[in-house]
């Protein structure tokens, strides 16, 4: 393996699992061109009801076309009550399956079990988001080949494109119908969209959906269509709903994080972008739920209305739609369960696939549309590089989620972050790992000042007269080393366990084995 640097000076290998990569040449670089990638699809009989339930899972093992180094895919909607990539992982190691290939939309710590089927030699390698031990896994280099980690647009136009493709995707549906139609706002595990498997279905060789909740043909409405699914397998419980939610989707209680929500809303006020017919989107964070919350109360003063929000939905998301601040949510996924009933029961409440909100390689998609999106990052630097993937200790922690796809997109994209983190500045001279690059973010918030990117002195002169706390962002990171001092740099060894890919497909940077 060799070593090249890409446009940002980032280290990066020259291939991947065999694969020679493209570096990242810039956030607006790229020029689309190639085509999709297509599957073999065969002939339905004419006549016939059609049946796709299977009688139990050694019957759908011994349908599918299963072997060693396959990749197999999982969505994420469950988030942290998913019961199914455990499961459906653990049977197929004990088929004695070696070197797969696992492609979730994410993981979390609700799946560390994988972290044994990892050392055993079951899983190879990841191509997704990793969140808890499985990321700690990948950065201790205890998977066989390297692990790409994507956006969620990313991951899309890699299935669309070709890169990433699937053998089996195993989607769970809180509903499903014998000829695998599905969604997931009905059914007792209702969990809301199941946008991010809707790729999976299109493009996988086989596809299966697993419901605790077999409806009589047709499931009304259908996110996943039964055309594109092979078997149907019903099991007693999919998922815990209510676990949907964390710890890091509820609004803040913190005086910091709260002062850094409010200032965002009046940043995002006092450069205009507060008037009738915008749009936004911010994430499910404690400080983005809080700033949602001050940027509502800034709508009902002023009496604006946003033409549509993008999410990840929330309660207080929801609450702004019933109030009438808000036209309509275009939702990826749901976060609480009072986002799952809106989305069930209110016509302006539509669910948004991949297809549509993130993808590069279309006609144009909804992040485009955005005028704001506000974003949460582990690191940030003094080029306004962002971090969301690794920790200041290197260690892989986080997946990308949508926030690539969101900086890339919005008119204004801004970073909140309290400046420190247990003692931790979050501004460094060089992040650990370059996420989305400094082209893609204009502003940075955090309780002790707002730094606006000199590539953005349109926003510097909207605001400059507002009496808002402005800062150069290398004044304010010395500011925050004289407070917390200068941490150590983390101890990186000279293996790549992991690769970030902008969401063009290019190689943005390396994640470092980390040394223990």
């Amino acid at each position: 393996m060799n070593f090249i640097n890409n446009s940002l000076g980032r280290k990066i290998p020259d291939q991947v699992n065999g694969k020679p990569i493209k570096p990242f040449k810039g956030a607006f670089a790229d020029e689309p061109t190639g085509k999709i990638a297509a599957r073999s699809i065969p002939t339905t009989r004419s006549r016939g009801r059609i049946n796709k339930v299977v009688s139990g899972w050694d019957d759908l093992l011994k349908k599918l076309n299963l072997r060693s180094g396959m990749t197999v895919s999982f969505h994420h909607h469950f988030r942290n009550g998913d019961y199914m990539v455990n499961e459906v992982m653990t049977r197929l190691a004990g088929l004695g399956l070696k070197d797969l290939v696992v492609a979730p939309s994410a993981l979390f710590p609700t799946h560390d079990l994988l972290v044994d089927l990892i050392k055993s030699g079951v899983i190879s390698h990841v191509e997704g988001s990793m969140n808890g031990q499985v990321g700690v896994a990948c950065s201790k280099g205890f998977m066989k080949r390297t692990a790409i980690l994507r956006s969620h647009g990313g991951r899309a136009r890699a299935i669309q494109d070709g890169d990433l493709h699937i053998d089996v995707a195993f989607i769970v549906a809180p509903t499903a119908d014998e000829l695998g139609n599905a969604n997931g706002v009905n059914g007792p595990s209702a969990c809301g969209p199941l946008g991010y498997a809707l790729m999976d279905s299109q493009f996988a060789d086989q596809v299966v959906v697993i419901t605790d909740n077999l409806v009589r043909y047709p499931c009304i409405p259908w996110s996943i269509m039964g055309g594109n699914v092979d078997y149907v397998l019903k099991v007693d419980k999919v998922g815990d709903p209510e676990k949907i939610v964390s710890g890091t989707t509820r609004l803040t209680k913190s005086p910091t994080q709260l002062l850094i929500a409010e200032l965002c809303a009046k940043f995002v006020d006092a450069a205009g972008f507060v008037k009738d017919g915008f749009s936004f989107q911010a994430g499910a964070g404690g400080i983005s739920l809080g700033f949602t919350v001050f940027l509502g109360d800034i709508m009902r003063q002023k009496k604006v209305k946003a033409s549509f929000v993008h999410g990840g939905s929330t309660e207080i998301l929801v609450n702004l739609l019933n109030e009438g601040l808000i036209d309509y949510i275009l939702d990826l996924q749901a976060f609480d369960l009072p986002a799952v009933r809106s989305l069930r029961n209110n016509p302006r409440h539509i669910e948004s696939p991949p297809f549509s909100s993130y993808l590069q390689h279309a006609k144009g998609c909804l992040a485009n549309m955005l005028d704001v999106g506000v974003l949460g990052a582990t690191e940030v630097d003094l080029d306004f590089n962002a971090n969301v993937n690794t920790h200041s200790d290197g260690l892989l922690l986080h997946g990308t989620g949508g926030f690539s796809d969101v900086a890339a997109g919005s008119a204004c994209t801004i970073l909140t972050a309290p400046s420190f983190r247990k003692r931790i500045p979050i501004i460094k001279e060089r992040v650990t790992t370059v996420t989305a690059p400094g082209e893609a973010i204009d502003v940075l918030i955090t309780e002790r000042g707002i730094c606006i990117n000199p590539r953005r002195p349109d926003l510097y002169d909207r605001v400059k007269n507002a009496g808002l706390p402005l800062i150069p962002i290398k004044e304010l990171m010395e500011k925050v080393n004289s407070i917390t001092g200068i941490p150590e740099k983390p101890r990186l060894g000279d293996k790549p366990v992991a690769v970030i890919e902008w969401r063009d497909g290019t190689v943005i940077d390396s994640v470092w084995q980390v040394l223990d």
